[in-house]
């Protein structure tokens, strides 16, 4: 079933806490940090955080920067992600900020926990609310979605993608949370910043609990120094065999068969989709083919037209093509394998090697890797890629 892209993000000190056991939420990130998860908050669709955390440190999960939130409607996107937390006894304060900003939020909780919330007046709806609930309360309903008599994760993840469309996950904590989804096998990625201090408190909380590790070593994908802090990111890892396939991959290149189905139809061309994505996970671009009106523009050329050339993301950015991009067309001077060379970028993820329909002989894999781009062809997405192509003879 498919799963959002997990994203577990969490700043500790250098004993491995996330706060101390003072009355105040302890700061271990530094100013310029917290501009930087506001960046990756901004590039998500959803942001979870346990009801624990909601309790503990009543946050608002806001996109702070008026830019960002502009470019997020700029791109059809709500000004806000979504916000989810997760309680099992779905005991939460329905005074929390938690409530109270942002967008759309979504609590998942057992059959019981739900019960428990709407009695507390968050429910599905206003209509929802009971008849003796305030009109605060109404006015705070939110989705409540019961899993079962138990949480079970890959349930909830499932919903997320499935019925919230949610292809970005950022999990906030806490601990408990980030245990449970490394353990089982279901974060795609730790963003962890290391504080230059010590809380020696063994009664404060820790980042992870015990519990059955399956990950092994996580693999290393970059360190940063920001201002006093360090920011480490890790791709979880199968124990013995190096890396496993990466899920971004999957998740980026089934976006990119998403917006191929977007194309306006063709008998003349194939219809494609492309993401252009930073190594950080960001999002830089996307395209199809025919988009704007114009019928000979192809994915990879609109994706790239969206980037800046001097961004230096894209030097470690990838590319995902529905289709591989082409080596040959007659409809513009570069193909869309030059204008990824001219572009800097080296990598290139696609799920489907281009036929001989118009182009015969067309090798964009050949011509990319000649120049030392590595190329990935996922098959499992081909018949995905294919679907908005049947009509057309191959």
């Amino acid at each position: 079933m498919p799963h959002p892209y997990v994203l577990l993000s969490a700043a500790v000190s250098l004993d491995g806490y996330l706060d101390d056991t003072g009355p105040e939420r302890l700061l271990l990130s530094s100013p310029a940090d917290f501009d930087r998860v506001d960046e990756v908050r901004a590039s998500v669709d959803a942001i979870l955080i346990g009801a624990g955390t909601v309790r503990a440190d009543n946050p608002r999960l806001l996109v702070n920067s008026p830019e960002r939130r502009a470019a997020r409607t700029a791109a059809g996107l709500p000004e806000y992600p979504l916000k989810v937390t997760v309680s099992g006894t779905g005991d939460i304060d329905p005074a929390a900020q938690f409530w109270h900003t942002g967008g759309e939020k979504v609590l998942y909780t057992t059959d019981k926990g739900a019960e428990r919330a709407r009695a507390l007046g968050l429910a599905t709806d206003a209509t929802d609310a009971t008849d003796g609930a305030s009109a605060a309360n109404a006015a705070n309903a939110t989705d409540v979605v019961p899993l079962g008599a138990d949480l079970d994760w890959r349930r909830l993840l499932t919903h997320l993608h499935d019925v919230r469309g949610v292809r970005r996950l950022m999990v906030e904590g806490g601990g408990l949370i980030h245990t449970q989804l490394l353990t089982q096998g279901l974060a795609d990625e730790l963003q962890l910043v290391l504080a230059p201090l010590f809380v020696g408190d063994s009664e404060a909380p820790r980042l992870f609990g015990p519990g059955g590790y399956q990950s092994g070593r996580l693999r290393l994908l970059e360190t940063r120094r920001i201002e006093d802090v360090v920011l480490m990111r890790y791709e979880p890892t199968a124990p013995g065999t190096g890396p496993l396939p990466v899920a971004a991959d999957h998740h980026w290149l089934a976006l990119a068969c998403e917006l191929a189905a977007e194309c306006p139809p063709s008998d003349t061309a194939f219809s494609v989709g492309a993401v252009v994505v930073a190594s950080d996970g960001t999002e830089l671009a996307r395209g199809h083919s025919r988009e704007g009106g114009d019928p000979v523009v192809h994915a990879e050329e609109a994706a790239l037209a969206k980037t800046d050339p001097a961004d230096p993301r894209l030097a470690g950015a990838t590319v995902y093509s529905s289709l591989e991009p082409c080596a040959r067309r007659a409809s513009r001077p570069a193909p869309c394998a030059r204008l990824i060379l001219d572009a800097g970028v080296r990598r290139v993820v696609t799920a489907w090697r281009e036929p001989d329909t118009f182009v015969p002989g067309a090798d964009g894999s050949g011509v990319l890797a000649a120049d030392g781009v590595e190329v990935v062809v996922l098959p499992e997405h081909e018949e995905r890629a294919k679907a908005p192509n049947r009509h057309l003879p191959h």
